[in-house]
């Protein structure tokens, strides 16, 4: 882990690039620095042009300065034109100054030239050993050491979220919001190009850092997706990570050849990342906050939602989208029932409906006696604006009942609520306008909560002649790979002419599946190139029809043959496959199977390798496990025998990464203690 305490903390900053320019970037850094410092913090201005800016002393370059006895310079802020960063990061690593932030632009993003000069700079920082970051970045702040290092015209206010962006221009745009929306942050560093400290570095950093209590992140893209889900799966462990992905779509890519490759793209690798690593999503910036806000100071759910309202509507509302989040609403016990029953409520069951004429003692009792109840692990506190309701007074009652479970509150309204909604920022209570907002905040809490009590286990390794697959690999693989694995195939030989068909179908027993063997065919069924339940008397014929439907979508050099195979009844179809991500190696898929795997999208993903765990989830993430686990009187299917072929599955494709996509489809799985096969078995590799 890196040393990353100066940089966020430092007694002496310089701003190279410093201006007296109103409007330029080096002007608005100085500013924020010298009208953020305490005492302690010491500002050196940079810049051969100048004597003086801001009442500061301006040196003509890093190596000049003399900070009479105040030790060295601990953090460098980098605003001059591109061409001339690394020689002002020459200067940094030559005088030992060990923390740099590059808002200069004019690097990587900017075309082949620009990612020329950042290799420079990634060099002279490897050289140096300094911690940079950026380039093209806003900055950095922490409020706690009252650091504004950035362009930004606003200083957010002190809190416990710490904010991580790879947009500058998103940076700002939250900073600005969250000054009027009252919303605090410990920490906020502008990512840039991370060219050097990217995502995972200030992830360990904020993990251990006592001002943060959730870590939000905004990214494009993740530069290391096994070293991401490392560290954040470490993080999680002691704080909260919300995420939001831009850029997950893969529009205009070529359509795989598998279909698992047709179905996984970036969005359902980067989803099973955060899922396995403890990080919770958000689809919007509206969650993004949502979510962490809530996370500050929820962290657990030991019970039901209750709903206490004012207003029918929007606790039916609010009641629809607890069933839909997969949250639940709270079975009151006797006694609270009783209580509620003597209130004359509108309805004393959840949601409780106080009436419209209620007044605010009432909506306060009611919910007091409902916080009491040990069903009950959140409550959402919906109030309209009626007559009767003084929202100042109502606001009270949720930070009192708030000390001891928590309380979402909903206050619905404009000016008439502002009041009171300020009034709860004070407390770090979020209100919502929206019920269903305020649900899916709690359903954050849920998701993190699982997440987060997951017991961490390794994966299983199996024993296998690697070597032996790799010649597999390497000369047409085909079912003796996934055989070297473990993995359960069906009694088959490989045919090149009709006596030799014949001899393989009689050694396997009649009646059997005939399917063509082509690199150039993946899918065997779309063009007639598989024959079932085949006879004694068909087999000649089968070979001769296949190998002539095969020949019309591919030259006869390139068929190889017919798979001859035991004919395998019953059971029921599921899929497992693979397509490898580049950011995170291989990305699982589990679903139903067969030949409406593409129609149906009933799969669920996960990163290899897996845990037992990883694999039994992945099982039970689908639809179609209620029919795996046995449905109307139907028995259960040997899901124990799948979770065996994920995790065997799962080690080969980790341990050779010339795989690059394949499918086990369909694989028949039996009644529970029967087992299952692997019909039929696709792959694309690199070599």
């Amino acid at each position: 882990m890196l040393e990353l305490d100066k940089l966020f903390n430092p007694g002496t900053v310089a701003v190279v690039g410093a201006t007296p320019k109103e409007g330029k970037v080096g002007n608005t850094i100085l500013k924020n620095l010298v009208a953020s410092r305490t005492g302690m913090l010491s500002i050196y201005a940079v810049n051969p042009k100048y004597d003086r800016i801001q009442g500061l002393k301006c040196y003509p370059s890093l190596n000049e300065i003399d900070v009479k006895g105040k030790g060295d310079i601990d953090l460098a802020v980098i605003a001059i034109p591109a061409a001339g960063v690394p020689e002002v990061l020459e200067q940094c690593g030559e005088r030992g100054i060990k923390n740099v932030v590059v808002i200069s632009a004019g690097f990587k993003e900017a075309g082949r030239e620009g990612a020329v000069l950042e290799s420079e700079l990634i060099e002279l920082a490897r050289r140096y050993k300094l911690n940079l970051v950026g380039p093209n970045c806003l900055g950095i702040i922490n409020t706690y050491a009252n650091l504004n290092a950035t362009f930004g015209k606003t200083t957010p206010d002190r809190g416990s979220i710490a904010f991580l962006s790879q947009s500058g221009a998103f940076a700002l745009a939250v900073i600005d919001w969250a000054k009027a929306a009252r919303v605090g942050f410990s920490k906020i560093v502008s990512l840039g190009n991370k060219a050097v400290l990217d995502e995972c570095h200030f992830l360990e950093y904020l993990a251990k850092d006592p001002d943060t209590a959730v870590i939000t992140m905004y990214l494009e893209d993740v530069s290391e997706g096994s070293r991401f889900m490392s560290v954040a799966s470490e993080a999680s462990r002691t704080k909260p990570v919300v995420v939001m992905k831009s850029g997950v779509t893969e529009a205009g890519a070529k359509a795989a050849s598998s279909h698992t490759g047709s179905i996984a793209g970036s969005v359902e690798a980067y989803r099973a990342a955060f899922a396995q690593s403890g990080v919770v999503e958000a689809a919007s910036i509206q969650e993004l906050f949502d979510f962490s806000l809530s996370l500050s100071r929820i962290r657990s759910i030991k019970g039901g939602i209750a709903i206490v309202t004012n207003s029918g509507g929007p606790g039916v509302m609010a009641a629809d989208a607890i069933e839909e989040s997969g949250l639940e609403l709270a079975t009151f016990e006797r006694e609270t029932m009783e209580k509620l029953h003597a209130l004359r409520l509108a309805n004393s069951y959840n949601p409780v409906d106080v009436r419209g004429d209620a007044t605010t003692d009432e909506f306060g009792t009611a919910l007091n006696i409902v916080a009491e109840d040990g069903h009950v692990g959140a409550i959402i506190a919906i109030l309209s604006p009626t007559a009767p309701i003084e929202f100042d007074k109502a606001g009270d009652y949720v930070v009192a009942i708030n000390a001891k479970k928590p309380v979402i509150p909903v206050f619905m309204g404009g000016e008439t609520v502002m009041s009171a909604v300020e009034a709860l920022k004070k407390h770090g209570i979020a209100n919502y306008f929206d019920p269903v907002r305020a649900v899916e905040s709690l359903r954050a809490v849920r998701d993190y909560e699982e997440r987060h009590e997951r017991v961490s286990e390794p994966p299983p390794h199996f024993n296998v002649d690697t070597e032996r697959v790799r010649e597999q690999i390497r000369h047409k693989p085909g079912f003796e790979l996934l055989k070297a694995y473990g993995i359960p195939v069906p009694a088959y030989g490989k045919a090149e002419t009709p006596d030799e068909a014949l001899e393989i179908a009689d050694r396997i027993g009649y009646p059997v599946a005939m399917k063509i063997i082509s690199p150039d065919i993946i899918h065997k069924t779309d063009v007639g190139c598989v024959k079932l339940n085949v006879n004694r008397s068909k087999v000649k014929e089968s070979f001769f029809e296949i190998m002539r439907r095969g020949e019309k979508y591919t030259t006869a050099r390139r068929i190889e043959g017919v798979l001859v195979q035991q004919m395998v009844e019953g059971g029921k179809e599921v899929i497992i496959g693979m397509k490898r991500d580049r950011h995170f190696g291989p990305l699982l898929m589990f679903g139903l199977g067969g030949i409406y795997v593409e129609v149906f999208r009933d799969v669920s993903f996960r990163i290899a390798p897996l845990s037992m765990s990883d694999a039994k989830e992945m099982i039970r993430d689908v639809r179609a496990y209620r029919i795996l686990h046995g449905v109307r009187g139907e028995p259960m299917s040997d899901i124990d025998s799948l979770v065996n072929v994920l995790l065997r599955f799962s080690q080969l494709c980790v341990e050779f990464p010339e795989i690059l996509e394949a499918d086990l489809n369909p694989i028949k799985v039996f009644e529970h203690g029967k087992g299952c096969y692997v019909v039929d078995f696709k792959m694309i590799s690199s070599d």
